[in-house]
């Protein structure tokens, strides 16, 4: 009797840790359409970056998002979005035509940006910025179905910021 209560409760434990890197930050609801294009006062909430050199072109910012408690599975999405981006983008991101971000949400400071990508469990987002204003973003949701597949999650992270570039 004691060992099925003792393998219970370390059901329960695993389960719990598991869930910590999937479940909602804050009451955001999954939405059928993950990117589409922000007003003004959006934009200047996701704390676009301005300045002189930006405002006169357009650039791209992938943003990682993650929380304190950090699986292996967070560990690796991170890990092979920095590999896609650097092997694939290093003259743009000499160039600051691209800037990969690595946010912690949980700090007070980034909660924010739960509300302005609608962020229910750890993310990559690709946001699409010109003349210093954020003007549309898209939440890379396939590196959840990728994660098995270094190969495939490269290209799709590739491909994904690619399209992004293409319209700066």
């Amino acid at each position: 009797m004691m060992g099925k209560i003792k393998s219970l409760v370390l059901f329960l434990l695993a389960l719990g840790l598991w869930c910590l890197c999937f479940v909602s930050v804050g009451e955001q609801s999954l939405k059928d359409s993950n990117s589409f294009a922000i007003s003004k006062a959006q934009a200047g909430e996701a704390g676009a970056v301005t300045t002189k050199k930006e405002k006169d072109s357009g650039y791209v910012v992938a943003y990682y998002f993650h929380g304190n408690y950090r699986c292996s599975n967070c560990r690796t999405i991170e890990q092979y979005s920095r590999e896609a981006i650097e092997e694939n983008f290093l003259y743009q991101l000499e160039k600051k035509k691209l800037i990969f971000k690595v946010i912690n949400i949980d700090l007070p400071e980034n909660q924010h940006f739960i509300q302005d990508y609608q962020l229910y469990t750890r993310s990559l987002i690709v946001a699409e910025s010109k003349d210093g204003k954020q003007i549309a973003w898209k939440n890379l949701q396939k590196v959840w179905e990728y994660l098995g597949d270094r190969d495939k999650f490269h290209e799709y992270v590739r491909s994904e910021i690619q399209k992004s570039l293409e319209k700066m």
